[in-house]
């Protein structure tokens, strides 16, 4: 890993000759280290001697102008040659221009390096483009935004540039450390177009002990390096799993939110439902109670009814106790005195048969009778008269019931002579 290993020996040439004809690659990747070498080694001479110079860096600084030779060997490495007019032209500004589509901020730096008076070239405004962001202390972040890109630098380099390896990534992270660094530059005067871009390899180049604890230092920087590159791979490993846990975690608690949210509309619907059916049921229970209501004030009115119908019951019982006592025995006697007038009534009428048999006929047996005061022709006015004269004093509700039973119920006589007469049952007159 020592820097610039294809100008070490004859017998280290030709290993590297015999490696590069068994891989193509080999060159290319040999360059790439040695790049990314030379960047570590500038950046670090850079940010050493301006901390020890303790004040704002100008462009007339010779290890500050080395590390912008260093960058642009960087950007130039495997970039692609696009034909023109005048022939082939390989320039690192494409890329540069990329930045501001990626990060925002860029905008202000491309903007200020088209207007600068005096750029014709795009290697020309490529250089005012770097120095502009580190004046800016953006360098390091645009380099990593447009390096994440391989997709769009993939159009202006080679599969095996430095911009489109690990080594790109290592140096953009190694241009954090210059923000550290104060620097102010004066373009407009500079001829940035026709700058030789050539690295002094003699500020690097160390005899004896300081030259091998430089080499110690890049070694172990450079295994610093790879450790976190590893730890940074691990954690990258680490966090798309985490990722991917959290993705199914969020799928589980979407489903379980859109579960919950067609059971909030199901309950939402039931509760619906139940509010629509309580309604009906307080209305059905508000017409139950009025049926109630009005049943109990019916019930009331039966009740006083039925206790007027008791008082009356009562009432008409004892008065039929009453007239019994009172009317028992003169009803006995009447009827007795009924049987004996009926008995006469029969005994007369075989009198009147015998009678007829000895007599030519009806009527002159009849006119022949002498009428007298049993005769069945006034039975009925003498009972009438007698049960007159017997019933004074009986009350008005009790002769009205004899008298309608009287005029429903009346015995028929017929005699000899086709005669016949009604006579009331019960005999009962008032």
């Amino acid at each position: 890993m020592m820097l610039m290993m294809n100008y070490a020996g004859t017998g280290a040439g030709n290993t590297a000759t015999e490696k590069v004809q068994k891989n193509p690659n080999y060159l290319m990747a040999n360059e790439r280290m040695n790049l990314m070498n030379m960047a570590k080694l500038s950046i670090k001479g850079l940010i050493e001697s301006a901390l020890n110079l303790g004040r704002t860096l100008d462009s007339d600084y010779a290890p500050l102008q080395q590390f912008f030779v260093v960058m642009e060997h960087c950007l130039k490495h495997g970039l692609k040659a696009k034909k023109t007019f005048l022939g082939q032209n390989k320039s690192f500004w494409g890329p540069l221009e990329l930045v501001e589509k990626l990060v925002p901020e860029a905008a202000e730096i491309t903007a200020s390096v088209k207007d600068l008076p005096g750029l014709r070239t795009p290697v020309g405004r490529g250089r005012a483009w770097l120095r502009l962001a580190l004046m800016q202390k953006k360098l390091s972040e645009y380099m990593k935004a447009l390096i994440n890109r391989k997709d769009l630098l993939s159009e202006f380099y080679e599969p095996n540039a430095l911009m489109m390896e690990e080594e790109g990534a290592i140096i953009s992270g190694l241009l954090v450390g210059l923000n550290v660094i104060d620097a102010n530059f004066c373009m407009k005067g500079e001829d940035l177009d026709s700058q030789v871009g050539v690295i002094d390899f003699s500020m690097y180049l160390k005899e004896g002990p300081i030259a091998k604890s430089s080499e110690e230092d890049v070694e172990k920087e450079l295994e610093v390096q790879i450790g976190m590159k590893q730890e940074m791979e691990m954690a990258m490993k680490m966090l798309d799993r985490d990722v991917c846990e959290k993705q199914e975690a969020l799928v589980a608690l979407r489903q379980q939110l859109d579960d919950l949210r067609a059971l909030k509309h199901e309950l939402s619907f039931k509760l619906q439902s139940s509010d629509l059916a309580l309604k009906q049921k307080n209305e059905l229970n508000s017409r139950l109670e009025e049926k109630t209501n009005q049943m109990a004030a019916t019930i009331k009115q039966l009740e006083h009814r039925l206790r007027g119908a008791v008082r009356d019951r009562l009432d008409a019982e004892e008065a039929n106790r009453l007239f019994k006592q009172d009317f028992g025995d003169k009803i006995e006697s009447l009827q007795m005195e009924v049987d004996r007038l009926r008995k006469q009534c029969l005994h007369y009428e075989k009198e009147q048969k015998k009678e007829a048999k000895r007599r030519p006929s009806g009527n002159q047996i009849v006119k022949e009778v002498p009428e007298n005061k049993y005769s069945p022709l006034r039975i009925p006015h003498l009972l009438q008269k007698n049960m007159s004269a017997q019933n004074k004093g009986v009350p008005e509700n009790v002769k009205q019931a004899v008298n309608e039973m009287n005029s429903t119920a009346h015995n028929r006589y017929v005699f000899l002579d086709g005669r016949t007469i009604n006579a009331p049952a019960c005999c009962m007159w008032f």
